[in-house]
């Protein structure tokens, strides 16, 4: 059995990985922490996953609530007291919910824009001065479609806010390029997981994927990966779609 990162002092680049608790960030976690990297994890509420994050991370393993400023400054200032530095922040929070706009409330759109857009320009913001140090790289999470502003059935509140921070992404991409940091969205597709919303694992709509297969996380592990890696240093602004071609 591999040590846990608790029992390695690593010397690789230090990456956040926000939203590690599990589904998909915790497979970008665990994914960055076996090419070498200095993951530090993050969970908002305590259970079973936050004790074995605290287990597999050691002191690399935070308890904050992203939707607020203080504790997203607080966070950035233990991973920069812990490890001096940050080169890659992977922002995988974002709460989701579908349904007609018929149906939602103002209280739900509100918890999507706060959830998906202010958690990440308030990370992005006590973030950035430690990026330009690095000229790192941010990683967000949008969804698919993004581009054509598409209408949508079921997710509008969900994807009005992923637009949302679609603009700011390219906005941030603009702005940092001068300071050598990358900003990129990588936009998964249906990815089914034991924490997914039940609308991935429809399996009408799997059926329609092109590619004929829904994701895995370890396919948008592996889009992180390329985004936070050399072999993407002149890649900035851009959204990654990891979908098998679903609303080509």
């Amino acid at each position: 059995m591999p040590p846990s990162e608790s029992q390695v002092e690593r010397t690789g680049p230090v990456s956040l990985v926000t939203g590690s608790a599990r589904g998909l960030g915790l497979a970008v976690a665990q994914h960055l922490a076996a090419r070498g990297d200095r993951v530090h994890v993050v969970w908002r509420s305590d259970g079973d996953a936050a004790s074995s994050l605290r287990e597999a991370f050691g002191a690399r393993a935070h308890r904050a609530d992203l939707t607020r400023v203080d504790e997203t400054q607080a966070l950035v200032d233990a991973v920069l007291e812990r490890d001096g530095g940050i080169d890659h922040v992977v922002h995988a929070v974002g709460e989701y919910v579908s349904g007609p706009l018929a149906d939602a409330t103002p209280d739900e759109l509100r918890r999507m824009l706060r959830s998906n857009v202010e958690s990440s320009f308030a990370l992005f913001g006590a973030a950035r001065p430690a990026l330009r140090a690095s000229r790192g790289a941010a990683v967000f999470f949008g969804c698919s479609g993004l581009a054509g502003f598409r209408a949508r059935r079921e997710t509008a509140a969900y994807a009005a806010a992923k637009s949302a921070l679609f603009v700011l992404v390219r906005s941030w991409a603009q702005e940092e390029a001068p300071h050598g940091v990358r900003v990129n969205l990588v936009s998964p597709g249906h990815v089914p997981h034991p924490d997914a919303h039940p609308d991935t694992l429809d399996r009408a709509r799997l059926e329609k994927i092109p590619m004929g297969r829904p994701g895995a996380p370890a396919d948008i592990a592996r889009a992180v990966d390329f985004l936070t890696s050399s072999a993407a240093a002149y890649t900035t602004g851009t959204d990654l779609l990891v979908t098998g071609g679903w609303m080509l």
